[in-house]
């Protein structure tokens, strides 16, 4: 019992992972899969969450090794200069657009939150409060505990999703079928595109910067491999069933009434047999707290890893550094006032973009973790064999939804 205790006071890194991926774009994808496709979706959850741990447990093991983040890692495992830079810019270009897209979705968030109570509230006013709170919080280098208690209230919002799960009337064969019976929509643009999304808000790209980074600040001793192995396991193990919730809350009490969810006042429904008219409260709250936490640690995630790939000192007084994170920032922001007509679709279509670019990560992190510098802690044949076996899962599925990818883009790009 006391071995258990000592580890539950190690949960750290993989906590702020699954804080991370239980954000505004896995409300919104979630409560758009349950209102639209009932349960039938859950499979792509329960997926992506063992692929989450498996890829997030070999970030941490990096960063413990080596005690270096996963950028540094990238850089230094690859000797010849040409293919070194090669995979420089590979990096850069797809944490850019990966994390620009999930920060525009961040923005929307918090959009969507406030006008859930103030339906008429400025877009543009509501994106340049949330983007300038996050740029002083980040500037100032204060944000720590705003961060913590932003994140307590998105797990907050978690437990209630996962008590109002338990309190609806949900169909627990359909909710199997669901989890082991994997399906896509046939002809059904939106309904490929929330598929990939459900992965793509799961298995961020950033996060396995972040794990690795986070790991190696918190143990430095390989032997501690196994609490961070315990870290991952129980904490994104825990962000996946409340991401679950939240899609058989919306299964069981949006999608008999047809509610096609198109704000967060549609999401507050699914909260209302347990909340009643404070459901819309909680919804509010939650989506700008999700928002404004996630879009502080978007872009900084994007700054640790440009800077760690290209040696660059990762301070958060660095200019470079403020440099990326505000890049990343500001251009979310514009998008999501530019692009933000159609909010709930906009999150969508970010978070599938990170589910295209996962492969390309995740294979970075497969070959740092097979470096000789890992030495024992390196990967054994288990998790080559899960890590070449979701990849390639996951290549198949973005591949079949490639093309309702770029339509749904290009709609939004035209709304």
């Amino acid at each position: 019992m006391s071995a258990l205790a000592d580890r539950l006071k190690n949960i750290g890194p993989g906590a702020l992972v699954a804080a991370g991926f239980v954000g505004p774009g896995t409300v919104t994808t979630c409560t758009v899969s349950g209102a639209s496709y009932g349960t039938t979706m859950l499979w792509a959850l329960l997926f992506a969450t063992v692929s989450t741990i498996i890829f997030q447990e070999m970030a941490a093991r990096i960063g413990i090794a080596t005690q270096e983040g996963l950028g540094e890692n990238i850089r230094d495992n690859i000797k010849n200069p040409a293919l070194k830079w090669i995979a420089i810019i590979i990096v850069i270009v797809a944490i850019f657009i990966g994390n620009i897209a999930y920060e525009t979705g961040n923005i929307t968030g918090g959009i969507l939150g406030i006008q859930s109570i103030y339906p008429d509230a400025s877009m543009i006013a509501i994106a340049i409060v949330v983007g300038a709170v996050a740029f002083g919080l980040m500037w100032a280098g204060s944000y720590d505990l705003v961060e913590k208690v932003l994140t307590a209230i998105v797990v907050f919002m978690g437990v209630v999703f996962l008590v109002t799960a338990l309190a609806s009337p949900v169909d627990w064969g359909a909710v199997l079928a669901g989890l082991f019976s994997p399906q896509l929509p046939t002809n059904d643009n939106k309904g490929l595109l929330t598929a990939i999304g459900l992965i793509g808000t799961t298995i961020v790209p950033y996060n396995l910067f972040l794990h690795a980074s986070g790991a190696a600040e918190r143990w430095s001793d390989p032997k501690q491999i196994a609490d961070a192995r315990f870290d991952s396991i129980l904490s994104i193990g825990l962000g996946g069933v409340i991401s679950m919730a939240i899609l058989i809350c919306a299964a069981a009490n949006l999608q008999p009434l047809g509610i096609q969810v198109k704000n967060g006042a549609d999401m507050a429904l699914a909260l209302q047999p347990l909340l009643g008219n404070w459901a819309t409260w909680m919804i509010a709250l939650g989506l700008l707290a999700a928002g404004v936490s996630s879009a502080i640690t978007a872009p900084l995630s994007a700054a640790y890893a440009v800077n760690g790939v290209l040696g660059w000192k990762k301070g958060l007084k660095d200019i470079r550094f403020k440099t990326i994170w505000g890049i990343v920032l500001v251009a979310g922001v514009v998008m999501a006032v530019a692009l933000g007509k159609s909010p709930t679709q906009l999150i969508l279509v970010a978070q599938a973009a990170n589910a295209i670019l996962l492969p390309i990560m995740a294979f970075f992190v497969m070959y740092c973790a097979n470096s000789k510098k890992l030495g024992p802690v390196r990967n054994h044949l288990f998790a080559n064999v899960a890590g070449v076996v979701i990849i390639l899962i996951t290549l198949f599925i973005c591949y079949r939804n490639f093309s309702s990818f770029v339509t749904s883009l290009q709609s939004l790009l035209g709304a």
